[in-house]
């Protein structure tokens, strides 16, 4: 206990910085038996009373009593504290006796929610008032948001559909909060010195050893009893799913997919109910092989406890690890629909006609080109004094010409090294458009100086981002090959007759195009208070032409009947021509022969948005007779943030194959990827960490596979090497 065997004065204020001589204050304690008064720290007597400098401020406190802080003395103590707060009006100052009394600054305890200096009054703390989703506790100028949005208000979640178009928008952090989202109130209460801001602004991990070291005594203890144990718990829960690296206060949409998923999950862990059916989908999303097994562990924990648990998922650690496996097949889109295998993974693997079955029997072996050669005289980017995020002080080697995967645990700073610096800055110093030595004056992002990008002529990230936003875009029309069949149709003998060029086969301009649609396909119909439908086209069915357009035929078919066929199909219907058969050939290569040529691009998949963006870049290679590939007169950097998420094993074996193609032709590919199959294919591999946030940041190993695999002592990606590449590579 504070002042605990020491004596003190308890002094009751009066005044408070207030002119004025004060003679009757005076009169009025020395009838009431006081002798002094303390004015501006220094005893003055009542009798007495010496003549103040009236246009002085001056404050003027009570001598109520001289007490020892001592069992004995609790009765007194007590007593005389009541009858300075009464004097004091709520207020009293607290001097130790330990020193020097005169001109010694006393502490201020008030029975009142209010300022002793200002008399400012605040109500009742309430946990409301920590909250940034309440109106008790928010900043009124960013509603909680801790950003500038311009047009939101009190009365907007965030959830509306405007606001979630534009969730990836970068926006300014809000003057008021310093993006901190709480009112100045809130901000300014501190437990253990912490305001809840810097507290929430910690990992889960440091706010796990926050908590777990935290000790509290008497009155803090009774109330943080039950509070803390649940705190420690949850943040436990967050950890066991590998999301330690995430700090509280991560805003929403900045998070992944698989974070949220696994945020969900943690809840989960943490409620302990039974006989509850969770349905998962893709759970190992960006998870590296380590937190993949701390992930599976909690799966399994959810699963003794009572619970069903169906997970879809392509991830072969889980698909082993399942008391039961659904496998659907044979193919993809209206090839698949059918139960393939059903049972155990014993089951599957003796099913001939289960891809996924074969895989897990036979799986991919490595490498599956002969791996490039790197050496310290191989042409490559370097990167020095990379400080951003979690990285700090950083120097980094990316080899060009040459298959460069960049892993980590979870949240160790690869996305930062490969899109935040490798990307943003390359991008910037290339240019497409302006001269090199203009770009080189830009600032670099993150880093102190990049040597080695006169070497690259383009960089493109060829991201899981919609190749468009409306249902006119489709594959097609996106790689390139839909100009070569419009003119193909417009050869057609029915269509020189009519007069037709290959503008009347664009459903993008009006003249052929079906006009109650707008070549769409669909109609949009609006619904009050609901989100808009859309519907197939009443007048051309979803063929988006007009009829005069669709009686053209070419070898039985409309132009129509054209955007409803699928790759597959349209290989074998365009054999004799080559610069339509190419684009076709590569959409089989990465898994797509089930798309038709017209899919609408807001139905594609992250993960199939990214391959036709892949098969954009290699419709750019050729083949020459001999079927040797020739290099691209550009060497471009292309750069992949987890490519595989999505892919069945079958189709990560096609993508491996799709990225040797590009870096055949004379290109450079980083990815970022936990995969153990890239992993494997990688001709040097950049292992970041050795943990997660603050504990990551750092460069680990370098090296081909097989050299990090020789660092496992402190590397997380060289322990889960040793025992893959042991069982899976061909390499002596």
């Amino acid at each position: 206990m504070e002042h605990k065997g020491t004596r003190i004065t308890l002094l009751a204020p009066l005044v408070l910085a207030r002119k004025g001589y004060y003679t009757d204050l005076a009169k009025w304690a020395a009838g009431r038996g006081f002798k002094h008064l303390r004015v501006d720290g220094e005893l003055l007597p009542t009798k007495p009373w010496p003549r103040l400098n009236r246009f002085k401020e001056h404050t003027i406190e009570l001598p109520v009593a001289q007490i020892a802080v001592q069992v004995p003395n609790d009765g007194s103590l007590q007593r005389n504290l009541e009858r300075a707060l009464d004097f004091g009006k709520g207020v009293v100052h607290v001097v130790a006796l330990d020193g020097e009394f005169t001109n010694k600054r006393g502490q201020v305890f008030s029975t009142r929610r209010s300022c002793p200096s200002c008399g400012t009054s605040f109500s009742e703390l309430d946990p409301r008032l920590f909250s940034f989703n309440s109106k008790h506790g928010w900043c009124e100028g960013c509603f909680g948001t801790g950003v500038t949005l311009p047009d939101f208000d009190a009365e907007q979640s965030g959830e509306e559909a405007s606001w979630r178009d534009t969730a990836g928008e970068e926006a300014l952090a809000c003057e008021s909060c310093n993006g901190e989202r709480l009112n100045p109130i809130a901000r300014t209460v501190r437990f253990r010195t912490l305001p809840i801001a810097k507290l929430t602004g910690h990992s889960v991990d440091a706010a796990s050893r926050f908590f777990t070291q935290l000790r509290t005594t008497g009155r803090e203890a009774a109330i943080g009893r039950d509070l803390l144990a649940e705190i420690r718990a949850r943040l436990a829960f967050l950890q066991r799913v590998g999301l330690g690296y995430l700090s509280l206060d991560r805003a929403a949409p900045t998070l992944s997919g698989g974070e949220a998923q696994r945020i969900r999950l943690a809840a989960q862990l943490g409620s302990n109910l039974q006989g509850v059916c969770y349905v998962l989908d893709e759970p190992t999303i960006g998870l590296h092989p380590r937190d993949n097994k701390i992930l599976l562990d909690a799966l399994g924990e959810l699963a003794k406890h009572r619970n069903t648990l169906v997970v879809v998922e392509h991830d072969e650690d889980t698909i082993r690890r399942a008391d039961h496996v659904i496998d659907l097949g044979p193919g993809a889109g209206v090839r698949g629909g059918e139960i393939v295998g059903s049972g155990t993974v014993a089951n599957l693997i003796a099913n001939p006609r289960s891809t996924t079955g074969r895989l897990l029997a036979q799986p991919l072996t490595h490498p599956a080109v002969p791996r490039r050669a790197t050496s310290t005289k191989s042409p490559s980017l370097a990167i020095k004094g990379i400080s951003l995020h979690n990285i700090g002080k950083l120097n980094v080697s990316i080899p060009l010409g040459r298959l460069v995967v960049i892993t980590g645990v979870s949240g160790s700073g690869k996305s930062t090294l490969a899109r935040d610096v490798l990307f943003a800055n390359v991008k910037s110093l290339v240019g497409d458009a302006q001269p090199r030595r203009k770009q080189a004056r830009r600032p670099l992002i993150g880093a102190k100086a990049i040597a080695g990008t006169e070497l690259i002529d383009r960089v493109l990230e060829v991201d899981q981002t919609p190749i468009g936003k409306t249902p006119r875009s489709c594959p097609a029309t996106y790689i390139g090959f839909w100009d070569d069949i419009r003119r193909i149709y417009a050869g057609s003998t029915e269509s020189k007759i009519r007069g037709y060029t290959a503008s009347r086969f664009s459903f993008n301009t009006a003249g052929g195009r079906c006009e109650a649609c707008g070549g769409q396909g669909v109609q949009t119909i609006e619904m009050n208070f609901l989100p808009d439908v859309k519907v197939l086209c009443d007048t051309c069915g979803g063929r988006r032409f007009d009829t005069e357009t669709l009686g053209v035929l070419w070898r039985g078919k409309s132009i129509g009947d054209m955007l409803a066929t699928s790759v597959d199909d349209a290989v074998e219907f365009f054999a004799a021509h080559a610069t339509v058969l190419h684009p076709l050939k590569l959409l089989q290569d990465v898994g797509l022969g089930y798309l038709t040529l017209g899919q609408p691009s807001p139905t594609l998949s992250g993960g199939e948005a990214q391959r036709i963006k892949l098969v954009t870049e290699l419709a750019k290679v050729r083949n020459d007779a001999r079927g040797s590939l020739r290099q691209k007169p550009k060497h471009t950097l292309y750069v992949l943030d987890e490519p595989t998420v999505g892919l069945h094993m079958a189709d990560v074996e096609k993508l491996i194959e799709v990225l040797h193609r590009l870096v055949d032709a004379g290109n450079s590919v980083v990815v970022v990827e936990h995969n153990l199959d890239v992993m494997a294919e990688a001709d040097w591999i950049i292992d970041m960490g050795p943990e997660a946030g603050a504990g990551g940041g750092k460069i680990v190993a370098a090296g081909p596979p097989a050299a990090i695999a020789k660092r496992a002592a402190r590397s997380h990606t060289g322990r889960v090497l040793v025992d893959f590449l042991r069982e899976r590579t061909t390499e002596a």
